[in-house]
């Protein structure tokens, strides 16, 4: 009898040896449930091969010819990542909707003596949990802003926090990207539910009863948006602002942002949306300081006439409680260090 899970926290604590999506790896590359493995029952090629006999031909040809492939490819993840399983292995495993693909895979490990369980409703239930946790009812935790201007090393204090036992979350790790227009990060950013699938995961092992720090953000980074119920805690939450002279910023920005400044090229098309806003000539200053290889100088004109302008607006527009104001002398390794110090001390009357 497939295994119904209530909450996120039944499904992540299963206690199954090893998770198993049968799904395509088109639809295990857009989210599933952490820790589990692809072992396709079809491939891209075959369920799209499936669904047009579906569509255009008949449900029982679909069915018929599904299902010879689903049978030749879990014989090859027998004899292939399977081999080596001993006879106490559990699978637990899932499809889409937990059908027909997890139903036969699941029968077929049992055949071979295998003590394999399914989840009731596959994937889509295990969604349905994420959904609920991020956008159904309000979040339990109370959280921090760490906020500032850009180039005060915000998202580098966040692991020296946790080094020190504060409860932190890095969205932009998990957004994978940097938050701002120069923000993207190489291999782009995981789909919307991939994303809120490890927002979710993150909070649950969180101490509510802790505050959290969360670098602030807008309800965007980059393509990927905020769950309502975050975005709704971080409007409430109080902040803890991080200060540090501007050239120690314009440093730390030139070696931050490098992988993109110093490329004329990727620097102009990325400035490109900015020309209406910061004006041609300003763009075309900041793209000629790129190709002069004045990176210093580039970053400390960036600030100077886009990211703290729109720091300042952005900042009266959403007014919070400070907790704490923190000036960091330097940005170097030193410098975080006793910024991670000094924000760890200021949590502790929180």
């Amino acid at each position: 009898m497939p295994l119904a899970f209530q909450n996120l926290t039944a499904i992540l604590n299963h206690g199954f040896d090893t998770v198993i999506d049968v799904r395509s790896p088109a639809e295990f590359a857009q989210d599933h449930v952490p820790g589990a493995i692809n072992l396709p029952s079809l491939d891209n090629e075959q369920r799209a091969q499936v669904g047009t006999m579906y569509t255009q031909v008949s449900t029982f040809d679909a069915r018929k010819m599904g299902a010879s492939m689903v049978v030749r490819n879990v014989a090859d993840h027998i004899d292939g990542p399977l081999r080596e399983k001993d006879g106490s292995w559990r699978p637990l495993v899932y499809c889409w909707r937990g059908g027909q693909r997890s139903g036969v895979f699941s029968m077929l490990l049992s055949e071979i003596g295998w003590r394999s369980q399914t989840i009731k409703g596959g994937y889509t239930s295990f969604r349905r949990l994420v959904k609920a946790a991020l956008y159904d009812d309000p979040l339990p935790h109370k959280f921090v802003l760490l906020d500032g201007y850009t180039g005060t090393a915000k998202t580098e204090i966040l692991p020296r926090l946790a080094a020190r036992g504060v409860q932190v979350i890095d969205l932009e790790g998990l957004a994978r990207h940097r938050g701002s227009l120069l923000g993207e990060m190489p291999g782009g950013q995981p789909s919307q539910k991939g994303f809120e699938t490890s927002l979710a995961v993150a909070l649950e092992g969180l101490d509510p009863s802790r505050p959290v720090v969360v670098e602030a953000e807008s309800s965007k980074i980059g393509q990927i948006a905020l769950a309502s119920s975050v975005w709704a805690s971080m409007l409430a939450a109080p902040r803890i602002v991080v200060q540090a002279p501007q050239e120690a910023r314009a440093q730390y920005l030139a070696r931050a942002y490098r992988d993109i400044i110093e490329d004329p090229e990727k620097i102009a098309a990325k400035l490109a949306p900015l020309r209406r806003l910061r004006g041609h000539s300003t763009v075309d200053r900041w793209i000629d300081l790129s190709r002069a290889g004045s990176l210093v100088e580039l970053s400390r004109s960036l600030m100077d006439d886009h990211y703290d302008p729109s720091y300042a607006k952005s900042r009266k527009i959403n007014e919070r409680d400070v907790l704490a104001n923190i000036t960091a002398e330097t940005l170097d390794d030193t410098g975080q260090e006793r910024a991670a110090d000094a924000i760890a001390a200021a949590l502790k009357s929180f």
